[in-house]
């Protein structure tokens, strides 16, 4: 079998890191593209690619194209592709079709014609509420058939249960990570943690785990699944470099209680610690200076952003006066907010989407 494109999709405006994490974990070639990176591989890196990558959210293996014009040669051309090497017999499946720039204008009825043209070829299957998801994107009269390899999203590791308010998610809060410098050798903290999402990505990354390691992946209902190289795949740990620490701390105790479980359930709770407290009182941790990263509220989720601006200021002056030597990186909708920490910002990134909003990550260097 031939190489054939991988799409990794991660929030446009970050696919940089992505790109940088996909070749350091030695997938050569890859390339950014609009929302996300592309490589050439085979069925393995697929596999590899779900299972290890942090910072992608889905995984796109696109296994056609064809150029078509109208609704019937599309459907005839669907229906001579090799189904049966890609999906086994009776799998349900659902069809997504975008088009643009085409002579096949109605998304609709294309969707009807290929779903009938799979249906013929495997048989009617039995609906249920995971199908297989193809993906037909019809630009300028080319169709290009991707399956999701991923099913759901693959910000749901599989061991984080408990969440908060406005939580940011694991894929995210990877990649803004690695935006801030963050390579696994330094401790990480988070004075509004929430659900814990910062300290324990960045524990993970720190131990060397695979961030998909405890889930399934729609991968593994495929024919083209290799059940033995995915033993083998999940089997293979990296070696962890020499694990920091990683604390978060929060004033609502629920969060806390939360944050604790996930660690559990996560197999890091001996990396982290998690502490009920305000922004007034955040100590240091002893040890060596790192990362403070966090995404406090907004104002446009969860409190009046009046409100806020006490709260940002408070923030900045126990990070000024207290943690000297560390790194500092906000995510905020609102750059008045950022700016009332009085924090010595040297790098502001474009606009990130967001739970529905544009966030962006305001970093500074180490305080002095």
């Amino acid at each position: 079998m031939k190489p054939f494109e991988i799409f990794c999709a991660c929030p446009p405006g970050l696919e940089l890191y992505l790109q940088a994490e996909a070749l350091e974990a030695g997938f050569k070639g890859a390339e950014i593209t609009a929302g996300g990176i592309t490589f050439f591989g085979l069925w393995p890196n697929v596999m590899r690619a779900n299972l290890t990558l942090r910072g992608a959210s889905r995984v796109l293996a696109r296994f056609a194209n064809f150029r078509s014009f109208n609704l019937s040669q599309l459907e005839k051309q669907t229906r001579t592709l090799d189904w049966a090497a890609l999906l086994n017999a009776g799998t349900f499946v659902r069809v997504d079709v975008t088009t643009r720039k085409s002579k096949i204008y109605h998304a609709g009825a294309a969707k009807e014609r290929i779903e009938k043209a799979i249906r013929e070829r495997l048989g009617q299957a039995e609906p249920n509420e995971d199908p297989i998801k193809i993906m037909v994107r019809i630009e300028d009269n080319m169709c290009t058939f991707s399956v999701d390899t991923s099913g759901a999203p693959l910000h749901q590791r599989g061991h984080k249960e408990a969440v908060g308010k406005a939580p940011m998610r694991e894929t995210l809060a990877a990649l803004f990570l690695r935006a801030s410098g963050y390579q696994g050798s330094e401790p990480v903290l988070d004075p509004m943690c929430g659900s814990g999402t910062f300290p324990l990505e960045a524990a993970e990354i720190a131990a060397g785990l695979h961030p998909g390691r405890s889930r399934n992946f729609a991968f593994e209902r495929l024919a083209t699944f290799m059940p033995e190289r995915w033993t083998d795949l999940r089997s293979s740990v990296p070696k962890p470099i020499e694990t920091p620490h990683f604390y978060g701390s929060d004033r609502n105790a629920g969060a806390i209680t939360n944050a604790t479980s996930n660690a559990n359930r996560a197999g890091i709770e001996h990396l982290c610690t998690f502490t009920h407290a305000s922004i007034s009182d955040l100590m240091r941790p002893d040890g060596p200076p790192g990362l403070v990263i966090l995404n406090p509220p907004y104002g446009a989720r969860i409190g009046e952003k009046k409100q806020l601006f006490a709260l940002y200021g408070a923030l900045g002056t126990t990070l000024k006066t207290r943690f000297r030597g560390w790194r500092v990186a906000i995510i905020t909708t609102d750059t008045s907010l950022a700016r009332t920490c009085g924090l010595p910002f040297s790098d502001t990134s474009a606009p990130i989407p967001h739970g529905g909003l544009k966030v962006r990550l305001h970093q500074t260097k180490a305080l002095h």
